[in-house]
């Protein structure tokens, strides 16, 4: 899996006013916490920096370099303004080599199904997976091959299988279903009933 690289820079002031002086100025305020440092650090970045980690369907694992600090993370959460949708803080979750974390990983999908020759339409159910490992085992996307697919089957999470990670989500839930236009039920209707 990739990482990106933030830089960002130590606050000491968190109240409201330097938060948005923060902004004001073209970055975000945020804060990483989690087993891989002794306590919680808030910082601020420039905005630009986000562009690779949150808007792309691809995830990141983050090397934070805090005024040469060095923290491995994974992004936790991005907040947004309700209005504007600009990024107003940002949550990292640090984490060491040695121990599992939960992260989710996009699903990537393979293969040509013999539904959608078909005339079905392909549904992706699931855009992501939730997982449980080591960092350095994560992949950049799980992948789903759905040359077996047939109008109206699905491809459930169960189906998948890994060795270098755990997969958390329900086995229960689809990833990607192929769905029959409604052209093709009336027919398949009036073929049933010859």
């Amino acid at each position: 899996m990739k990482t990106l690289e933030i830089i960002g820079f130590k606050r000491a002031n968190l109240d409201s006013q330097s938060l948005n002086e923060i902004r004001d100025n073209g970055s975000v305020p945020c804060v990483v916490y989690g087993p891989g440092i002794p306590e919680q650090i808030h910082f601020s970045s420039p905005a630009i920096l986000f562009r690779d980690l949150i808007y792309t369907p691809e995830v990141h694992l983050v090397e934070l370099n805090i005024e040469g600090t060095i923290v491995k993370a994974v992004l936790k959460d991005a907040q947004f303004h309700p209005v504007s949708e600009a990024l107003m803080h940002v949550d990292f979750m640090a984490y060491t080599e040695d121990r599992p974390i939960k992260f989710e990983i996009p699903v990537k999908v393979t293969g040509n199904s013999p539904g959608i020759a078909k005339g079905g339409k392909l549904e992706l159910k699931t855009r992501s997976l939730k997982v449980k490992g080591l960092a350095k085992d994560f992949p950049d996307f799980v992948e789903v091959n759905i040359s077996k697919l047939d109008l109206g089957k699905s491809f459930k999470v169960g189906e998948l299988k890994s060795d270098s990670f755990e997969i958390l989500t329900s086995p229960n839930v689809s990833v990607v279903t192929i769905g029959i236009p409604r052209a093709l039920r009336g027919k398949k209707t009036e073929d049933s009933e010859a």
